[in-house]
């Protein structure tokens, strides 16, 4: 097992805590939207267009929505835009133009405290999120700072950690766990704050296929609205998704079915997605 020098893991704590703790205060000193009105759709993008300081637009007229029971994967070559686009999201990024809306409400800095408790997102390095001296502590940081008793967020924990057969593991570090312990840890500490929607970036980054079998599994049993997967991953995707939407030049190209876009490997591999790479 890699170890990882003391100075590397208080400068990730420091960095990682401090984004965490920001998300957090604006999240707990914020009042709520009212959400009352039932919407139809969970998720909806319209005319997005990002683009980097002094840069072309990497994102262009991006428009999709997402319903409720949607599981839906967001494919795209190494550059496309996949990440940026999530990040847009969830707010992180900002586009230079258009709309997106997470039930109903519009994704604005005014609002992103309601609307970041609406989704739960994964980073493609599952260390980013784990950064407490044990794992029952990562996961309960989330529920206490939104004012979860210490008692009610410790049950929550425990019962995510048995879900996903780490209970053993409540008091180690995030250091002591395989990859695939720690991306479920990281999974964990997300659900924890009971998001409506779930959204993951490159989720099977590092995971052997005993473990990329576990976290469909586990995926496939989860109580969300909406699931948005980007992966490269795409026999992966196969299992756990039912949609496709296919980023390239900026734009999304296909939307479609998963399974039929699956077994057209002449125009997957055109848009730099061979499906036996």
């Amino acid at each position: 097992m890699n170890r990882v020098s003391t100075k590397d893991v208080m400068n990730r704590v420091s960095t990682t805590l401090n984004i965490e703790l920001s998300i957090l205060k604006s999240l707990t000193s914020n009042p709520q939207l009212s959400t009352d009105k039932p919407h139809a759709a969970v998720v909806e993008v319209e005319n997005l267009v990002y683009a980097y300081s002094q840069q072309e637009p990497v994102l262009q007229e991006i428009s999709f929505t997402l319903k409720k029971g949607d599981r839906v994967a967001l494919m795209g070559a190494t550059g496309s835009g996949k990440s940026t686009l999530l990040e847009n999201l969830i707010g992180l990024k900002q586009p230079q133009t258009g709309k997106i809306i997470i039930n109903g409400i519009p994704v604005e800095p005014q609002t992103l405290p309601q609307v970041r408790r609406q989704i739960g997102f994964s980073f493609q390095d599952a260390n980013d999120q784990l950064f407490m001296p044990t794992i029952l502590e990562d996961i309960t940081f989330g529920p206490r700072n939104y004012g979860i008793s210490p008692a009610e967020a410790s049950d929550r924990a425990r019962q995510l950690l048995a879900d996903f057969g780490l209970e053993a593991y409540a008091n180690r570090s995030a250091h002591e766990l395989s990859g695939g312990q720690r991306r479920l840890a990281a999974l964990a500490s997300i659900l924890a704050l009971e998001p409506t929607i779930l959204i993951l970036d490159e989720p099977t980054n590092g995971l052997d296929p005993a473990w990329r079998r576990h976290l469909a599994q586990v995926l496939l049993k989860l109580p969300v609205e909406a699931i948005l997967i980007a992966s490269h991953d795409l026999h992966w995707l196969g299992r756990v998704t039912k949609r496709a939407l296919v980023l390239s030049g900026g734009r999304i190209q296909i939307d479609s079915d998963i399974q039929p876009l699956l077994q057209d490997g002449t125009t997957l591999d055109q848009l730099g997605l061979p499906i036996d790479w």
